[in-house]
């Protein structure tokens, strides 16, 4: 048994998911608009947020809520914060290319302390707690025993915005590309990020993210025994956007090399 917090938040994913998998029988007839260059929202994403924001408020009506689509909602001030992403991989998911994820994170304070991602495709639910553990579908789940960059696998976010940075992620990436297993590029943060935590990627970077994006994945790496920080090797990627993750060893190996290349010196 989760903790109140946690199952509720179970509660609302589920729901997402339910919303998800009706919609994707029928992804022809779904409204879509261009939010930005290369950036959609359906209404299936907000219908997503709306039934998450429901169950949510409903146990938790003191809350404040951080939705892609809506914002923030809620008391102005609270102690806690719900970190929502209705559709994370919206892209992959209007294409019917089957990786996307419901991602909810709850934070306390500056501490995200609850994480739910859930891949209605898979039928798969990554949830961890802080000080508890990370789990897929109830076990226990852990980081790869990976050591050598050149044995791992590693994910990546392809930059796809017009003020991305391509000339410093293509630099990162020609070198891992010699001195990795490969790399991997899926379309959705958080089941990336849930990967690292399950062992089936040694590690992950990518620009340019919003706290949605990131916020669960991030918990479920640590709490899988992984490291998470920002380029510079600080933890404020749920603000600067920037994320590097993966096994202690792999992490180390990591980290140098997208630091130097996007011009942060350690």
């Amino acid at each position: 048994m989760g903790s109140p917090m946690l199952n509720t938040a179970l509660k609302a994913a589920r729901a997402a998911c339910t919303i998800l998998n009706r919609a994707a029988d029928n992804l022809s007839t779904l409204e879509v608009h261009k939010k930005g260059h290369s950036d959609f929202v359906s209404e299936a994403d907000v219908a997503c947020e709306r039934a998450i924001v429901e169950v949510l408020r409903e146990a938790y009506p003191r809350h404040q809520i951080l939705g892609e689509e809506n914002g923030v909602i809620g008391p102005q001030k609270s102690e806690f914060q719900w970190i929502i992403d209705p559709i994370d991989g919206t892209t992959n998911f209007l294409h019917g290319f089957p990786q996307y994820a419901v991602s909810i994170a709850l934070k306390r304070g500056d501490e995200i302390i609850e994480a739910v991602v859930a891949d209605p495709v898979k039928n798969e639910i990554f949830t961890a707690t802080r000080g508890v553990g990370a789990f897929l579908n109830g076990r226990r789940i852990r980081v790869s025993k990976r050591t050598a960059l050149a044995e791992s696998l590693i994910g990546a976010g392809f930059p796809f915005r017009k003020n991305d940075n391509v000339e410093a992620f293509m630099k990162v990436f020609g070198e891992l590309a010699k001195t990795t297993s490969g790399i991997r590029r899926a379309g959705a943060a958080s089941l990336d990020l849930a990967y690292v935590a399950a062992g089936r990627l040694d590690a992950f970077w990518e620009p340019n993210l919003k706290a949605w994006d990131i916020a669960a994945g991030a918990l479920l790496v640590l709490e899988a025994g992984g490291l998470v920080t920002d380029f510079k090797g600080e933890s404020d990627y749920l603000t600067t956007g920037q994320i590097v993750a993966g096994t202690p060893k792999v992490f180390g190996q990591l980290l140098p090399v997208v630091n130097k290349n996007y011009g942060y010196i350690r």
